[in-house]
């Protein structure tokens, strides 16, 4: 069985993780079919949302040490550690494979969420502040765990979380390693929603499928207005925003929510 699985359908994305055996760590092959299913996924005019899960009992436990050492050349494939590995190599090795999966979602237009239960550590938890939207389990629980391996946060923790929770509050979570409740990293602003666990999977689909059915191109350029201001001053923001409105304002879309309003209705949107 594949370490990812890769599904589209009615216009959503559906992407596994599927080693539930080591509650879903990283392998090599699992970060090599994640890049494959992003790409595919960036370059779609069809799909309009994409939801990230992870198979069995939890989202995903971080990096399996193992695989990964071995990837970057840091482990032989006897299990002993090989200390001529440069430290180049393993720098290019993790730019390469894993840090391409958050850098290939920040070029997705569409809306990722991430469907998180059970635990998600370390870089488990990274790939999830990637996407857009988190929604946990009430069951979830949280850790930036790199710490207590001795290694630095080096899948986008240092960057989301300082623009989540602020820098004290990031600073103390990557040197503590402390392990957070669902409903405590909601609080913290690291999760959007939480839902009791026997709700968890219908919450889940409903949300999905109500953007799925949103006004495509609009959504489009609202994600990339978010993001993009992020990193513009107020003046650049505003002028960005008003070039949206007026492509926005163009197509059918537009004038079916206008209708809509004023038939007092629901839109249908394309």
């Amino acid at each position: 069985m594949s370490d990812l699985l890769f599904t589209v359908e009615n216009n959503i994305a559906k992407i596994t993780l599927n080693r539930p055996e080591t509650l879903n760590a990283f392998s090599l092959e699992m970060i090599e079919l994640w890049i494959e299913a992003l790409e595919t996924i960036r370059e779609s005019d069809e799909i309009r949302a994409v939801v990230l899960s992870g198979n069995g009992r939890a989202f995903c436990s971080g990096g399996d040490i193992k695989s990964m050492a071995q990837g970057t050349g840091f482990l032989q494939s006897d299990g002993q550690l090989d200390l001529t590995s440069t430290a180049l190599a393993r720098k290019n090795s993790i730019w390469k494979k894993v840090q391409r999966v958050p850098l290939i979602l920040q070029e997705i237009d569409v809306p990722v969420i991430a469907a998180i239960h059970g635990v998600a550590f370390g870089a488990g938890f990274d790939m999830a502040l990637a996407c857009d939207i988190r929604i946990a389990s009430e069951n979830t629980k949280i850790a930036e765990s790199y710490v207590k391996a001795g290694v630095v946060p080096g899948d986008g923790a240092a960057w989301f979380l300082p623009k989540l929770m602020g820098t004290d509050k990031a600073l103390e979570l990557l040197w503590t390693g402390k392990q957070l409740t669902a409903q405590e990293a909601k609080e913290l602003g690291l999760v959007t929603h939480v839902v009791e666990n026997d709700k968890f999977i219908d919450f889940v689909i409903e949300y999905v499928e109500r953007l799925a059915n949103g006004p495509k191109e609009t959504m489009r350029f609202i994600k990339r207005a978010v993001y993009q201001s992020r990193e513009m001053s107020l003046r650049n923001a505003y002028d960005m925003i008003s070039s949206a409105m007026g492509i926005v304002t163009e197509l059918e879309d537009y004038q079916e929510g206008v209708r809509a309003i004023i038939e007092k209705r629901r839109p249908k949107f394309r």
